[in-house]
């Protein structure tokens, strides 16, 4: 079933719906969170939880993608999660993806002296289109999917010494981007 037959489901506010989009894109939910929580029963309860709130966003919503329209909710409601148990207990792989990219983004603010997350995530967002695939991808494995580097390199064939090189240049690249789009550090 395609993404648009299954938002028609939604919109038909058939149970069919999430039973679909689960069909369809369980293990990728399943994957961001659990990249995310490294715990199955709080990546199945994410997952879960995204469906929700999925069937209450459409209607109104119509997303253009499906896929990353949820996986932004699954990504963030992890993120959430996250954060509530921080203080108890550590995701030390998520920790050290997240100080990388705090390097490219601490400090900034924009000419006019505000910093606006909206903007910087459309600045972010043109920036990878402008570099390779293979470091895009890598990039995004990384800080999106919270992949470890181990992980990245596996997929890639190619060595974690390689996989760090190649996001230590995509961040600098990142970091000239964002100031030449006007924020300033």
């Amino acid at each position: 079933m395609d993404d648009a037959q299954i938002i028609q489901l939604y919109f038909e506010r058939s149970e069919d719906a999430i039973e679909k989009t689960k069909i369809k894109y369980g293990d990728f939910c399943f994957h961001i969170a659990n990249n995310i929580l490294k715990s199955k029963e709080d990546a199945e309860e994410c997952e879960n939880d995204a469906y929700l709130k999925l069937w209450n966003a459409i209607p109104p919503q119509r997303p253009n993608v499906l896929k990353s329209y949820l996986g932004k909710i699954v990504r963030n409601l992890a993120l959430r999660r996250y954060e509530y148990y921080s203080a108890q207990k550590r995701n030390v792989e998520l920790e050290i993806a997240f100080s990388e990219l705090e390097e490219c983004i601490v400090g900034l603010k924009s000419v006019e002296g505000q910093f606006d997350v909206g903007d910087l995530e459309k600045s972010v967002n043109r920036f990878l289109h402008t570099i390779d695939r293979e470091p895009r991808i890598i990039f995004v494995r990384r800080y999106w999917y919270a992949d470890s580097m181990k992980e990245i390199a596996a997929r890639f064939r190619i060595s974690e010494s390689k996989v760090k090189s190649s996001l230590f240049r995509t961040r600098n690249k990142l970091r000239i981007y964002l100031q030449k789009e006007g924020f300033m550090g």
